[in-house]
């Protein structure tokens, strides 16, 4: 999942980064790697703070998931590193943000609801997020949030996803 992410940036990348002169050729790399760990980390935060349906409900917007407010913690937190990290000016750094992250998370959302789209699963997605999460049943998990009723695990949702970050 996280290579296809960095290539879906990649292909992105262009104008936002690769042919932006406020950007050195020399840190393009560094740059794609930031708004990459910048994706993952807010989704990552997103899970911890125990919001599971906050991600789920950004992949079930569509071509709106840009327009989330995931999606404008993760600009933030993209601004943040471009301007620790490179000394990009804040505000060319809040550009090149608004450029990449919302159109890389539409496609992101897009790839993962295609069903002839086989490079993102939200599954999967979860699986990676929650690495070393304990014993989390993913597809229990999506099983709740899709209203299918026939899990074998008891307990709620919340109880199956407490204590994940501890």
């Amino acid at each position: 999942m996280f290579e296809n992410l960095l290539s879906l940036i990649q292909q992105n990348a262009g104008d936002a980064i690769v042919n932006n002169p406020a950007i050195p050729n020399e840190h393009n790399n560094t740059a794609i790697s930031m708004a990459s760990g910048s994706i993952i980390d807010g989704l990552k935060g997103v899970i911890s703070n125990g919001n599971v349906s906050d991600i789920m409900q950004l992949f079930s917007q569509g071509s709106n998931a840009g327009n989330s407010a995931i999606t404008q913690n993760i600009q933030s937190g993209f601004i943040e590193n471009l301007v620790g990290n490179l000394g990009i000016d804040k505000s060319q750094a809040g550009n090149i943000a608004a450029s990449l992250i919302p159109t890389v998370i539409n496609q992101f959302v897009h790839k993962t609801n295609d069903p002839n789209d086989s490079s993102f699963n939200l599954q999967d997605i979860l699986g990676n997020l929650t690495k070393g999460a304990g014993n989390l049943d993913v597809s229990n998990l999506l099983n709740q949030f899709s209203g299918n009723s026939n899990s074998t695990q008891t307990g709620g949702l919340m109880d199956n996803i407490k204590g994940l970050f501890n």
